[in-house]
């Protein structure tokens, strides 16, 4: 077994994907009057605004799916979902600054093209009657080359859209029969064109390694398949199996899931085939072209990281929409309702779906700082600790920097008496360096709560 393949089973333990910290996990319940009392005191002035967009619904069921969806062949559900949608539109535009500017929407899903080109564009219009869109905002929309159309595209770049992300997953017949997810490469590779004959710049694929049937054979026709493809962006997810939180997964169990040795030689094989190809790795399981936005704000050191992954905006309050879907804006998590039919009940009754929540108190903001700056500069420097936070990084975290020491040891990071730097080979384990620095881990420890980090 190589050096690498060594470190990656060693640190290959359950952990955060540090979208957040604290993480969702540590959401309770949340009072809604206080919750907008603070965000009316926020908006006395213009802020800068991100927009997230949950429409939960899919024709079908994918059986590796770990989102939050409904399952439904009506489009009439859409239209009534999109009633619901505006009220909570409402809701933002009356409490936001009427100068703020919107410079991020994103569309996930779900299926967003589940919904009609009509629908999208009355969903456009909605947003550009509620919300100051910036021009060149960057809009993006989760895609599915089943329900992708030509016409879709045209319903969404009339209102901004400019960014896709493709769920693609798998090449294969056989993996994608057993995830119950049919989609030729012929029917992704129209769906790519057709983005690139619109003008539609900065394209991402979704692919999944540890699904059933997979194997290095028919994974490497994946890879290639990418090749062909030739995205700007790769997100490589591992599979995460995690049927206690989603009961359909447990129609997989049967499907010659991958064991650990072979999802570990699956990664191998696509983190080689992405050097490889040109891309470089932005971490964790995000690569990107070197032109990439991405690539250059990690070099920059502006990148970011947000409930959709990595990103290249900063500072901007995300106020998402739609049930399930979690906001931060200053010092506040919230989430609304995950259920639809509580999602619509509340928005009924106060205009917002909020249900739980967490405010951050100055020890998890300090904590979210340290986190997001090592997952996203991979670098600490205790000398920004002292200028921001008041403190002597190397005594306020002396237990942590005791825990790095392994790491350092495997060739991970290294501590200085300046701070901490990540090295190359890191880029695996940012979720296991971020754990250490979490105050929340230990209460989990026992906990089937999250999937594993690489």
């Amino acid at each position: 077994m190589s050096a690498n393949a060594r470190l990656i089973k060693k640190y290959n333990v359950p952990g955060p994907r540090y979208t957040s910290y604290p993480t969702a996990v540590q959401f309770d319940a949340i009072e809604p009057v206080t919750l907008g009392s603070y965000l009316k005191e926020r908006n006395t002035s213009p802020r800068e605004i991100s927009l997230y967009l949950h429409l939960p619904f899919c024709a079908s069921l994918c059986w590796y799916c770990g989102c939050t969806t409904v399952i439904t062949k009506k489009k009439s559900a859409a239209d009534e979902y999109l009633d619901y949608v505006e009220k909570e539109m409402q809701y933002y535009a009356a409490l936001l600054h009427p100068k703020h500017v919107v410079r991020q929407v994103h569309y996930g899903g779900g299926t967003p093209t589940f919904l009609t080109p009509d629908q999208l564009r009355r969903l456009g219009r909605m947003l550009h009657t509620h919300f100051n869109i910036e021009l060149k905002a960057e809009f993006g929309v989760e895609l599915d080359p089943r329900t992708f159309t030509r016409e879709h595209l045209e319903a969404m770049m009339a209102f901004g859209m400019n960014r896709a992300s493709i769920g693609f997953q798998d090449v294969n017949h056989e993996v994608q029969e057993a995830i119950h997810r049919i989609q030729p490469m012929e029917m992704v590779q129209e769906c790519m064109d057709t983005l690139r004959e619109a003008g539609i710049s900065s394209v991402n694929l979704d692919v999944i390694y540890g699904l059933p049937m997979q194997n290095r054979e028919r994974f490497a026709k994946t890879l290639d398949a990418i090749k062909t493809l030739n995205p700007d962006r790769v997100a490589m997810y591992s599979y995460a199996h995690v049927p206690w939180i989603k009961p359909a997964q447990k129609l997989l169990e049967d499907k010659q899931l991958p064991d650990a040795d072979l999802k570990l030689q699956l990664l191998l094989d696509g983190i080689a085939f992405m050097e490889q190809n040109g891309f470089e790795h932005i971490g964790m399981d995000h690569f990107a072209k070197p032109n990439d936005e991405l690539s250059v704000a990690l070099r920059d050191r502006t990148l970011q990281r947000n409930f959709q992954g990595y990103s290249t905006m900063n500072g901007l309050d995300l106020y998402a929409l739609g049930m399930s879907s979690i906001s931060s804006v200053g010092e506040y998590y919230f989430q609304n309702e995950k259920e639809l039919a509580d999602w619509k009940s509340a928005i009924d009754t106060r205009g917002n779906a909020w249900v739980r929540g967490l405010r951050l108190t100055r020890e998890d903001e300090l904590r979210r700082s340290v986190i997001m700056q090592l997952m996203c500069s991979r670098n600490l420097n205790f000398r920004d600790l002292w200028d921001t936070w008041y403190i002597n990084g190397k005594e306020y975290f002396r237990e942590e920097l005791r825990r790095l020491r392994p790491l350092e040891e495997d060739g991970i990071v290294s501590i200085t008496q300046e701070g901490i730097r990540i090295h190359a080979k890191g880029r695996h384990y940012l979720r296991n360096i971020a754990m250490i620095f979490d105050a929340y881990m230990p209460q989990h420890k026992e906990k089937p709560v999250f999937s594993k980090t690489i």
